[in-house]
């Protein structure tokens, strides 16, 4: 007898079909909640971020605008977006920030706006990980919804999805009304939901250009679309809007020609074979040089960026629009860097390594070819009373800190550069021999490049570069630079630096790069240095007023 082989059974065609029938009325019926979940949940989000000197709450919304509020001593500024992505917008509300007075407020806040890159980067990330958070909600209601659904139509069984797939083929008036009524309601929701928005500006609120408050304004892009609120705060708060509008104008017209100026400036340009990094140190808060700095990294061919601290004036959160800066400005560069004195606290060395810095932290690391030792300064600074704390105990603290580096590079053995803030947490490693470079900041001029000969007969360059963002004590926010800004060129060559080159900005203006010096030029030129004479901690003269 011969057997015969099992069949498989084909679906009926009417059974695909009505499967597909029963997907396609799933997915209507679920996507619509899913796109009101999402949209209402980004609406009514809100979160807490930093932007320029002030902490702020963002609430986001689909107006295609940036509307600003600074508190009720001021108008509300509103921005149309260009090119905004689904209308995407938002409200962003100012809180207190650290400051004396409302006019140094606003000529802070002046300055940072005239270099806004960073800010804005930080607002588009906070708004786009909002809106990320809100779809995946959505589509999580979503597919809950169809599993709950899909779970209860087939639990009826057959017989009884059967009468209500004929009863919905001849329908009774009665069930015409009972499905019209649920379908307007729901409908009506998804619509009352969807066109809700709980961080719009009020339609009473009446918008004036402000070229029409200040009509003696000189053309700019971004104040040519900027509108404020019309009302008593307008009227009260002309004279400080147009002394910020002024200090916004300064700031951008210096800067932006410095950085014109840049882009004409000859520096060294590296071999086969070598890769160049750019030094920067004692910004302060100065975000306004950073594109200048970044126009003189990629004139010499730079991929890597050496940040040797303090970048901003008093280590608090709201200083993060520095942090913002540098790392928008160097998006593309490997970043290594180390925290100053007036970074100190967790605020600003944790945002650092959120925006992709690599913080030294006393231990050798190989970045980009180069090995790297290096940690933050372990004093903390005030922003006029100079460093906190026992002398004592900070004099204790940068000699652990020589003594651990130079013990943790003589152990590797193959530590090319340091970075520390201060040449004072660096003086018994320059005398080690173990590295070949060694670069500080924080005394805000130059000194050296030096060579130091250790006992064994090993030589170590030193460099201190000045403070980048011309600063005076720990003030560089302003319409110019404060006093002559620095930066410096570091040439290597299979992971060893072979060269350096300085380049000074005075405060004119004016952008001079210093000769091109290779390190063995160094080595044969000079003398051993005396380790005790190298650079003091002596504070900078005077602090001055924040313009």
């Amino acid at each position: 007898m011969k057997l015969r082989k099992p069949q498989l059974r084909k679906p009926h065609l009417r059974t695909v079909a009505s499967r597909l029938l029963a997907l396609v009325v799933l997915v209507v019926v679920v996507a619509p909640v899913g796109v009101v979940v999402a949209r209402t949940t980004f609406e009514s989000s809100e979160r807490s971020i930093s932007i320029g000197a002030h902490q702020a709450t963002l609430r986001p919304n689909y107006s295609g605008e940036i509307v600003v509020d600074f508190g009720p001593l001021l108008p509300l500024a509103k921005l149309p977006i260009e090119d905004a992505q689904l209308d995407i917008g938002a409200r962003i509300q100012l809180g207190d920030a650290d400051v004396a007075s409302l006019d140094e407020l606003l000529a802070r806040d002046a300055v940072i706006a005239s270099q806004p890159d960073g800010e804005i980067a930080s607002v588009e990330a906070a708004l786009r990980d909002m809106w990320i958070d809100s779809a995946l909600r959505g589509a999580g209601v979503s597919a809950a919804l169809a599993a709950v659904l899909a779970a209860g139509w087939w639990s009826i069984g057959a017989a009884r999805r059967a009468e209500i797939v004929a009863g919905l083929r001849n329908p009774t008036p009665r069930r015409l009304v009972a499905g019209g009524t649920a379908a307007v309601v729901l409908v009506g929701g998804l619509v009352v939901a969807v066109r809700s928005d709980p961080t719009s500006v009020s339609d009473d609120v009446s918008w004036v250009k402000i070229a029409e408050v200040f009509p003696n304004l000189p053309s700019d892009p971004i104040l040519e679309r900027l509108e404020l609120s019309d009302g008593a705060a307008l009227r009260s708060g002309e004279s400080l809007i147009e002394g910020a509008i002024r200090t916004y104008q300064e700031s951008s017209a210096f800067f932006d020609r410095l950085a014109e100026t840049a882009k004409d400036v000859e520096v060294r340009q590296p071999e086969e074979g070598q890769t160049v990094a750019l030094v920067v140190t004692d910004r302060h808060d100065n975000v306004a040089v950073d594109p200048t700095a970044r126009q003189i990294a990629e004139n010499a061919g730079a991929t890597m960026l050496l940040d040797l601290g303090d970048d901003t004036s008093n280590g608090a959160s709201w200083e993060e629009f520095s942090i913002n800066s540098l790392a928008r400005e160097f998006e593309d560069f490997e970043i290594v860097a180390v925290a100053g004195n007036h970074d100190q606290g967790d605020n600003i060395a944790k945002h650092m390594e959120e925006k992709g810095f690599q913080l030294l932290k006393g231990e050798p690391v190989t970045i980009d070819g180069v090995r790297f030792i290096g940690d933050s300064d372990p004093r903390s600074s005030g922003l006029t009373k100079g460093y906190t704390g026992d002398e004592d105990d900070n004099i204790a603290a940068i000699k652990e800190q020589d003594q651990a580096l130079t013990e943790a590079a003589c152990d590797d053995g193959e530590v090319a550069v340091a970075l520390v803030h201060s040449a004072a947490a660096a003086r018994e490693l320059s005398e080690s021999g173990c590295v070949d470079l060694i670069l500080s900041g924080h005394l805000h001029r130059q000194v050296g490049p030096d060579v130091v000969v250790s006992d064994d007969g090993e030589s170590t360059v030193t460099l201190t570069t000045g403070t980048t963002g011309g600063a005076i004590y720990a003030f560089a926010l302003g319409t110019g630079l404060r006093r002559e800004a620095q930066m410096t060129l570091v040439t290597f060559e299979n992971g060893v630096p072979v060269g350096l080159q300085l380049v000074d900005i005075d405060t004119g203006g004016g952008i001079t790069p210093q000769e091109y010096v290779t390190l063995e030029q160094l080595r044969s030129e000079q003398a051993p240095t005396d380790p005790s004479t190298s650079p003091t901690d002596a504070p900078e003269p005077g602090p001055e007023t924040v313009e």
